[in-house]
């Protein structure tokens, strides 16, 4: 147990001083704060004024058809800066507004012969809008519609009927309730894959360095290569789960700090984040983690150059791929079998289950199954590893063949 702290110890005080790893880890932090002043710095170059951020919109109605109720569109919130002119206007005339930035787009309301008109819009380049706007179109029916009505003479009442008051609500046919925002479970989906994949590749990288620098040699004989491998994927983990607490404590201080208040609950609905998701998160990191770990310490040991290590750990890569994206396009229809499968199938379990939790839809006899799944793969794949590991981490000649390593594994059986 004294060899196991020693060797952790070593890793994490290896890990936390390397620069690679300092600085990688300073980039992410000042991206997430500038990502979440994207905001502020939109504003002080835009400007703070009250108009800010809206499109200054012409409405030529010569013919008065609207009958002065088009500056009504300002009071809508549309994101428009209604200026309406009841004179004919020229199109060279707008093009040259549109060119002095007087105005950022047109519409000019012209009457046809057979007594209906046409609406042409105009803008700068057809590269920035490719038709009319949906929410200028429906504002521009509603008002002559509400126009005609009005001549009418009609009653409220009457008026009332010719809206429908339809009440809507959506319901489906599975039994079984979702619940849950899948933005911020895709977000989630991403930030447990970065955490597990990047810190379990660490530990290739950690092993074949210090084969290739001759600092295993005085670890094998001071401890056991069981040792050292489950001390250095600990070791690494730690360091692992200590850097992405610390991206996630600063995006959340940074929301705080730089971000209108309620932006974010507008945005992701985090009402489902609770402590007993925040615990099982935690251990499907952990499990997924010395999953991967576990094997990147196989792949690690078969080889003895760095420039070896991305060829070696492409199997694994490739297997962590597939269990993400599993688990990633399955939160679509998070009730099928293929989700569920995801959920208890060990290479895509922790970026899927916590989600299922989150949903609502995993019970407590799912999560103890889905954790037994990915425990006992993890104790099948530390089986392997450490034997594998332990022929073959004095190897430095060249890289170990697939075939190699069964036969390894077969003559330490022996």
């Amino acid at each position: 147990m004294k060899d196991l702290g020693t060797v952790i110890a070593f890793t994490i005080k290896d890990m936390a001083k390397r620069k690679s790893f300092i600085i990688s880890t300073l980039i992410i932090l000042v991206l997430i704060v500038i990502g979440f002043n994207i905001p502020n710095i939109m504003k002080a170059i835009i400007g703070d004024n009250e108009n800010a951020g809206e499109t200054k919109l012409l409405i030529v109605d010569s013919s008065n058809l609207f009958e002065g109720t088009l500056p009504s569109i300002n009071q809508m919130e549309l994101g428009y800066n209604v200026q309406v002119a009841n004179n004919e206007i020229s199109f060279d005339d707008i093009k040259g507004r549109i060119e002095n930035k007087d105005i950022d787009r047109a519409m000019i309301i012209e009457p046809k012969e057979d007594g209906t008109y046409k609406l042409r819009y105009i803008v700068e380049n057809m590269t920035q809008i490719s038709s009319v706007p949906e929410d200028l179109v429906n504002v521009i029916n509603t008002l002559y519609t509400n126009l005609q009505i009005s001549k009418l003479g009609l009653t409220q009442e009457q008026i009332a009927s010719l809206s429908p008051s339809f009440e809507f609500s959506i319901e489906q046919t599975e039994e079984q309730e979702v619940s849950g925002n899948i933005g911020a479970m895709m977000i989630m989906s991403l930030i447990l894959f970065y955490a597990i994949y990047f810190c379990a590749y660490q530990v290739s990288s950690s092993i074949t360095t210090e084969k290739t620098s001759k600092i295993m040699e005085t670890l094998v004989t001071s401890t056991s290569p069981r040792t050292i491998v489950l001390g250095k994927t600990i070791g690494i983990g730690i360091v692992g789960l200590l850097q992405v607490m610390l991206i996630v404590a600063t995006a959340l201080i940074s929301a705080k700090l730089f971000l209108e208040p309620g932006l974010i609950d507008s945005l992701l609905d985090v009402s489902q984040f609770t402590p007993y998701l925040a615990i099982i998160t935690i251990v499907y990191f952990i499990l997924g983690y010395l999953a991967y770990a576990l094997l990147y310490a196989l792949t690690g040991s078969t080889v003895s150059k760095p420039e070896d290590i991305q060829s070696a750990n492409t199997p694994v890569a490739i297997l962590a791929v597939i269990g993400f994206y599993l688990a990633y396009f399955t939160m679509m229809n998070p009730t099928s079998e293929l989700n569920q499968f995801a959920a208890i199938f060990p290479i895509s379990s922790p970026f899927c289950m916590p989600f299922r939790i989150m949903m609502g839809i995993a019970t407590t006899s799912d999560v103890i199954l889905s954790i037994a799944v990915l425990a006992i793969t993890i104790l099948i794949i530390a089986k392997v590893a450490i034997k594998i590991y332990s022929n073959a981490i004095l190897n430095y000649g060249t890289k170990m063949t697939f075939k190699d390593i069964v036969k390894v594994y077969r003559d330490k059986n022996n």
